[in-house]
């Protein structure tokens, strides 16, 4: 199984857990290269890691993220907006139980 695989299967689980096999596993670090701060990275860890993990998997090195990979990025957007709201939705029905 490659490492492409793991990190596949570790996003279906967490793409917090995706994200650390990339920075832990990645030579050169494909975070260090994606991100141009360490806290622009953080930050997309912490708050929004579907996007940070599109993100770190559409670019590339020279170009950036171009054509089909502003649709992944666009991907990691939207499930962190679900993933946000359907949160607050679980929330919402517990309160009203």
């Amino acid at each position: 199984m490659g490492c492409g695989c793991l990190v596949f299967l570790a996003a279906a689980l967490s793409p917090r857990l995706a994200l650390f096999l990339i920075w832990v596993f990645s030579s050169p670090n494909r975070l260090s290269i994606a991100f141009q701060s360490f806290w622009i990275g953080f930050i997309g860890f912490l708050f929004l890691p579907w996007t940070a993990l599109a993100w770190v998997i559409a670019y590339q090195p020279v170009v950036g993220v171009r054509g089909f990979g502003w649709f992944v990025v666009a991907l990691g957007v939207i499930f962190d907006i679900s993933s946000y709201s359907s949160g607050a939705q679980a929330r919402r029905n517990q309160a009203m139980a």
